[in-house]
């Protein structure tokens, strides 16, 4: 017990197993994994902003620069697509393309070669090679969150 409190159990299952307790304690596991707030560092030449990675609508790479998109602003970070693509959470971002990575929460809809986001605000390339894992993964992401 006390191992278990250590590394932060979320509840406990007891034998023998019943399938839907565990798989409702599953979900609950995960809608509470997925609703934690997490901050991080947008660096920037002007200096470091602190958001929610919530509020992180995506991350596009154009032209040599980064932009970090956001439900208030963008912002041109001098971080790289590859930092921001293992910075942030892989069950709530998803990088769609080699310059393109979305938050789950705000995708409103997609086709096999776009992302559409934010209300129609932001859009993304989806390429065809992960159009199938996309779909997958919006797809669990969303049943998760019901």
């Amino acid at each position: 017990l006390d191992e278990a409190l250590h590394f932060h159990a979320f509840r406990f299952l007891t034998k023998p197993l019943d399938k839907q307790r565990f798989f409702r304690n599953y979900k609950d596991a995960l809608q509470a994994y997925h609703s934690t707030i997490e901050k991080i560092a947008i660096e920037t030449k002007e200096g470091i902003f602190t958001v929610n990675t919530s509020e992180i609508v995506m991350i596009e790479a154009k032209i040599k620069k980064i932009y970090v998109t956001t439900t208030d602003r963008t912002y041109e970070s001098v971080q790289s697509i590859h930092f921001w693509a293992n910075s942030l959470n892989k069950n709530s971002f998803f990088q769609t393309h080699r310059s393109f990575i979305v938050n789950m929460e705000h995708v409103d809809n997609f086709t096999h070669n776009t992302v559409s986001l934010f209300q129609g605000k932001c859009i993304a390339y989806l390429t065809v090679r992960k159009y199938s894992e996309f779909k997958k993964t919006f797809m669990m992401y969303l049943e998760c969150m019901r």
